[in-house]
């Protein structure tokens, strides 16, 4: 049997200090936390391709796939099996806003070194990892 899971992409767009977050709202998944742009891949599309279709859909902003870099990968357990990529957006055209006001409520910047207590905790460690140049991790697996 092959493994057949979900595969998402996760936008890290940076100014300075800060990243970018979305609050997550009725969507059935960690409801009022934060997170960053992402999305799942729709199939016959690359993650690149995911990710510009993910940055027009959810922050209305356009990016140059030559504009993302390779930031980090999880594979990931939370009730199902998942593969997350982490890029991080270099440039973009538009200002972010919040173009999904039905699955997010807020869009902010928030300090790298004070990311919001109710920070998506896979999230959250993705960007800490990052920081740290630790490109993958297997998280949320049950130890032995």
């Amino acid at each position: 049997m092959h493994a057949k899971f979900p595969v998402t992409v996760h936008l890290f767009l940076f100014r300075g200090n800060q990243i970018l977050l979305l609050r997550r709202y009725q969507t059935g998944y960690m409801d009022g936390h934060y997170s960053v742009p992402a999305g799942h891949l729709d199939g016959e599309e690359t993650v690149r391709m995911a990710g510009v279709r993910e940055a027009r859909e959810e922050i209305g902003v356009r990016i140059d796939p030559a504009d993302m870099v390779f930031a980090g990968v999880f594979h990931r357990h939370d009730d199902d099996e998942r593969v997350d990529f982490f890029v991080q957006v270099r440039n973009w055209s538009g200002e972010p806003v919040n173009a999904e006001p039905g699955k997010c409520d807020e869009l902010r910047w928030a300090d790298l070194d004070d990311l919001p207590e109710n920070t998506v905790p896979y999230v959250q460690r993705a960007i800490e990892n990052f920081r740290a140049g630790i490109p993958f991790e297997e998280f949320g697996w049950k130890k032995d």
